[in-house]
């Protein structure tokens, strides 16, 4: 399809010799387009039709790349991306080799803070706006964040920051009612307050006409009503927080009334310090389907504008979660469901229909999540903490300080650990056996499939005396029946899968499958393997790593981890401790941020994937 005008936008500079109506018809042939290539590369869909009209209208006002614009998030920056010189390239968004689905530094020069997790803009913001003050530099700075957003501590001690320091900085907060899900919570509320209520403005309106009819003194009464009114805006105007944080609060304002927008910026960036805009947006305005449920199109899957992946037999590690869940609760009345903004992606949907009063939203505020479900192991309830493993980094102290140092028996389900595919870097969860193993006090496992999946979860709510951590990947759950019996584990225990003499293999999580197919290829080399099932990190199997020391002269941990910690770490000190003989090789993801693409080709990429496995070990054999 050609397009009239956005076919001759290479860069911010063309934005700007526009009419009005030419970038109305912008905004029409930008969202037309992000839904053609969308539709087909899959990503962040409803976001980023949201923000075309917005985007534009700061392109038009402000002269990047010398203005600095920091996108929260930066799902939502698909318009941005397409107006600074990457039309083209977004036919490559998430693909492998591709541009990112966020804002990356190293991409543009128009990407001033890279951001992949939400809360950041303000602070960052802050921070250039600062150093502009140092450098004795007069660009504008611009932080774009959502209202879901304001969910996450980080903004408010940003806000908190704005007040005392006083620097120039126009923050946009861009209001759809929604993060993923519809968001949650007082400042949810606080926010509809300010666009409904029109007590203030009723009241000024009345007084006005009043006053209108009096003749020479209307003046002066006026001048006195001001005074009043001054001071009951406060009372009936709930923008007051904002003014007292130190910001100048200005809206709500049509994010998708493009002169509007441009007459707001134009007036408001020569303000010198610290202000709030507030913007109203309909999450993916422009497609009638995503208006209707911006949470199911806030990302699609691709080929069409749907999010309705196709099942295969296998039920995926997610949704074995959440038929488990459910299975447990309808047992015990003490379990509760606890998430961070993340209900459909962590397959809690069913649960919070099915037990409501059982399960808990926090918004997007992992450390939160953290304390308030040890508050509630304090007093006999079992909560059960499922959130992304790249989240829940945010909560390292949480963990730490206020359910490990405490004994305190709540479970944590980290979905999307290792390599999460095309959100790349700033989602992989690569890093939680490394931060998670140095933790004393504490279960941290990983399932070789749905149904170890499964009896995990159980074994997890029989444990009553200290956080237990269950790790699986956005994959496929490899086995996986409900109608089978639970197979009971011991805390701790590994698995022998197949026991040979010589060369050892010990696997963790998604990487026991991933050895399972390489000892096939393996034995076409006439390589028979022991293969461990090390489902268990801490704590450990001392026997069976015992055994295996002693019995194997080659040994060879996988882990889809970091390197030089978790498993390989675990096996690497029992080897020194016990002065073994044996030769230890550790295959891991390597120490370096990982891209973003499919999981399959990223695996293949740092060599986890079973045939690179299979070829490696053949190597270091001969």
């Amino acid at each position: 399809m050609k397009y009239k005008i956005l076919e001759k936008i290479d860069s911010p500079k063309d934005v700007k010799k526009l009419s009005i109506d030419e970038l109305n018809i912008l905004a029409d042939e930008l969202r037309d387009y992000i839904i053609n290539v969308i539709s087909k590369t899959g990503g962040h869909l409803a976001p980023s039709l949201g923000v075309v009209e917005l985007t534009i209208a700061l392109l038009y006002v402000f002269e990047l790349p010398d203005d600095k614009i920091i996108w929260d998030v930066g799902h939502q920056t698909y318009p941005f991306k397409v107006l600074t010189g990457r039309r083209e390239e977004l036919k490559t968004i998430r693909k492998y080799g591709g541009i990112s689905g966020f804002l990356k530094r190293s991409e543009s020069e128009y990407d001033a803070f890279g951001a992949g997790h939400a809360s950041t803009s303000i602070s960052s913001a802050l921070g250039i706006s600062v150093a502009n003050d140092l450098l004795k530099i007069t660009n504008k700075v611009i932080a774009v964040i959502g209202d879901g957003a304001l969910t996450g501590g980080l903004a408010w001690e940003g806000f908190n920051n704005i007040g005392r320091l006083k620097k120039q900085l126009m923050v946009i907060l861009n209001d759809n009612e929604m993060s993923i899900s519809r968001n949650v919570g007082g400042i949810s509320r606080y926010l509809n307050k300010i666009v409904t209520g029109s007590a203030y403005n009723q009241l000024r309106n009345n007084v006005w006409e009043l006053t209108g009819k009096f003749n020479g003194e209307k003046h002066y009464i006026r001048n006195g009503i001001k005074r009043i009114l001054a001071s009951a805006k406060k009372l009936i105007i709930p923008n007051v927080i904002f003014d007292e944080m130190g910001l100048r609060y200005f809206g709500p304002i049509d994010g998708h009334n493009i002169p509007q927008l441009i007459d707001a910026f134009t007036k408001l960036k020569k303000i010198k310090t610290p202000i709030l805009v507030h913007v109203l947006t309909v999450k993916g305005k422009g497609l009638p389907e995503a208006e209707a449920d911006p949470t199911k199109y806030h990302g699609i899957s691709g080929e069409k504008v749907t999010t309705d992946v196709p099942k295969n037999e296998m039920s995926t590690y997610t949704e074995v979660f959440g038929k488990t869940i459910i299975e447990l609760a309808e047992k015990d009345p003490k379990i509760v469901g606890i998430t961070a903004a993340m209900k459909e992606g962590t397959g809690l949907v069913e649960f919070a229909e099915k037990y409501p009063k059982r399960f808990f939203d926090v918004g997007i505020a992992e450390g939160h999540a953290v304390t308030f479900s040890a508050g509630l192991a304090t007093s006999g309830i079992k909560p059960i903490v499922v959130i992304y493993s790249s989240f829940l980094q945010r909560a390292i102290d949480n963990i730490i300080h206020d359910v490990s140092l405490q004994n305190l028996p709540v479970i944590f389900c980290c979905d999307r650990a290792g390599l999460v595919g095309a959100d790349g870097p700033t989602h992989h969860g690569n890093f939680d056996l490394s931060y998670l193993s140095m933790i004393p006090n504490i279960v941290l496992s990983a399932p070789k499939d749905g149904n170890e999946l499964r009896s995990l979860m159980h074994l997890a709510v029989e444990s009553k005396d200290k956080p237990f951590f269950i790790r699986y990947p956005r994959d496929e759950s490899v086995k996986y029946n409900p109608k089978n019996k639970v197979t009971p584990l011991k805390l701790g225990s590994w698995e022998y899968i197949k026991n040979e003499k010589k060369v050892a293999i010990i696997a963790i999580g998604s990487m026991v499958n991933a050895a399972e197919k390489a000892l096939k290829i393996l034995s076409k080399s006439n390589i028979d393997a022991t293969l461990i099932n090390a489902r268990f990190i801490r704590p450990y199997d001392k026997i069976v790593l015992d055994e295996v020391v002693k019995k194997h002269k080659i040994i060879f941990t996988i882990e889809e981890g970091n390197p030089n910690s978790g498993l390989e770490n675990l096996v690497s000190r029992f080897m020194q401790d016990t002065k073994s003989k044996s030769t230890l090789h550790s295959f891991s993801i390597p120490d370096e941020y990982i891209t973003h693409g499919a999981r399959s080709i990223l695996l293949k990429q740092v060599k986890l994937d079973s045939e690179n496995i299979a070829k490696r070990i053949i190597q270091i054999m001969k």
